[in-house]
């Protein structure tokens, strides 16, 4: 669904990704793990479309889309969730769902109420503002959001980031409900345990390189990989 092939990705004269190439599988959730600073942001980004590689090239079902602007892509079917989420805080629950809102393409899409069935808690504060959300919160309202835009490929970033750990279990197992639905996801996470739980297969970036890749099962056995990259 997903190839990224040999992107070189620069913020100003800044070299930040240097030959990033990942695919992802139709149905799969893949994740890609790494420091802080590592490079996973920025190759969310350069998928999307607002920080475009220079070089390298990506496609999204075997059509070439490097550089496309991100409302073009998502018109397309990649949503994307931001590591820092980007709620509209004047806007309530219902309201930053339904200012997202596309019809889907085939017969079963997400609409309010199957959003609802997926995170119980949003529709119990629906007429309460973005901006007096918990972080739990605003981070499950944001995947609710780009769920509107019926996507068919869904890159979330750092989506445990700041959580509880209740609040970590629970977005794992609506992750895990979104893969069960037939959704494609690309995992961007710090937090290795979550992220290798949901995961069925697994890149390691670190100073803006593709350091390894494997299944989640060669991850979780290769100890001496995760040691030196992924520890802080």
């Amino acid at each position: 669904m997903l190839e990224v092939e040999g992107i070189h990705t620069f913020y100003g004269l800044s070299h930040i990704l240097f030959g990033v190439s990942l695919r992802v599988e139709p149905g799969k959730v893949v994740c890609l793990l790494g420091r802080n600073g590592a490079g996973k942001t920025t190759t969310m980004k350069s998928i999307m479309g607002l920080t475009p590689p220079k070089r390298g090239n990506i496609r999204f079902k075997d059509e070439e889309i490097t550089g496309k602007q991100p409302y073009v892509l998502a018109r397309k079917g990649i949503g994307y969730v931001p590591d820092d989420r980007r709620i509209f805080a004047d806007l309530t629950v219902g309201e930053n769902l339904e200012i997202a809102a596309r019809k889907a393409r085939g017969t079963e899409g997400w609409d309010m109420e199957r959003i609802y069935e997926l995170f119980p808690a949003l529709k119990n504060i629906e007429s309460r503002k973005g901006g007096c959300l918990s972080g739990g919160e605003q981070k499950m309202l944001a995947i609710a959001r780009a769920l509107m835009g019926n996507p068919e490929l869904l890159l979330l970033d750092e989506p445990t980031e700041g959580l509880a750990p209740t609040m970590v279990h629970a977005l794992e197992d609506q992750i895990r409900k979104l893969r069960q639905a037939g959704l494609t996801v690309l995992l961007a996470e710090q937090n290795v345990r979550s992220a290798l739980r949901l995961s069925d297969h697994g890149y390691i970036i670190d100073n803006g390189q593709i350091r390894y890749q494997g299944s989640v099962g060669e991850l979780e056995e290769n100890e001496e990989v995760r040691r030196k990259y992924l520890l802080v």
